[in-house]
């Protein structure tokens, strides 16, 4: 069976874990992922 590579968000969530933030510091940080994801999906770029 084929593992299929680790989603951006997955990623993020291990390497809180390994720097043993807090939870509410993950939260923070994928809000704001997410609000750039959006935010560059929408802008017309060149």
């Amino acid at each position: 069976m084929i593992q299929q590579p680790k989603k951006l968000l997955e990623l993020v969530h291990d390497q809180i874990e390994l720097r043993h933030y807090s939870h509410r510091t993950e939260e923070s940080y994928i809000h704001w992922i997410k609000e750039n994801i959006y935010y560059f999906n929408k802008k017309a770029l060149p």
